[in-house]
């Protein structure tokens, strides 16, 4: 009966202070890298002392019953977006991407202070992308990029749109790879 009680608290860091609203539903975390704010539908409570924080099955206004029985559901959503802009908060988020193929580059430089990467994938041209604000890359050798920045779902998303512009085959695995990722080659046609 304990354990299910458990999933619902969140453990904060010392070095993360949390400012909550009720009245705005609003709960806002100040870490070391960055400030994050979160608009609640649920309302919490936060034990200062033990630096514990528990989402309840209480909400801020009335609901119906088909919404009751969603409400769990919407408990585990709450604590797994606070524990996400926890990590945002306190830590930085990076994503590796390596090219395989014969001729696939990529190298950075700085224009306007955002990082603009040109990629060389087996086209007959080249493929650009500039990063968008909060975010950067570095380029370790020419066929291995790291992204960085404070958002989970930028970096990944930056990323997975990156790694589209030249998704990896089945049949010689060519393409914009994530780090530790394999390829299950396919057997091509036999003469």
């Amino acid at each position: 009966m304990s354990g299910k009680k458990e999933k619902y608290i969140v453990k904060i860091p010392n070095d993360t202070s949390i400012l909550y609203c009720e009245k705005k539903r609003i709960l806002t975390f100040l870490g070391p890298l960055e400030r994050k704010s979160l608009k609640l539908k649920l309302k919490i409570l936060i034990n200062q002392e033990k630096k514990i924080l528990k989402v309840s099955s209480l909400t801020f206004s009335p609901i119906s019953n088909s919404e009751r029985k969603q409400l769990r559901m919407l408990r585990g959503t709450t604590v797994a977006l606070i524990k996400q802009l926890l990590t945002e908060t306190s830590t930085l988020i990076s994503q590796k991407l390596k090219l395989h193929g014969m001729g696939y580059r990529v190298s950075s430089e700085k224009i306007f202070n955002n990082d603009v990467l040109t990629f060389k994938l087996g086209h007959s041209h080249l493929v650009f992308f500039t990063m968008s604000n909060g975010l950067s890359a570095s380029c370790l050798s020419k066929t291995k990029l790291c992204i960085f920045g404070n958002s989970y779902q930028d970096v990944t998303q930056i990323a997975a749109f990156i790694r589209s512009a030249r998704k990896p085959e089945p049949y010689k695995g060519k393409g914009v790879l994530y780090d530790g990722e394999t390829i299950v080659l396919k057997e091509g046609k036999k003469v």
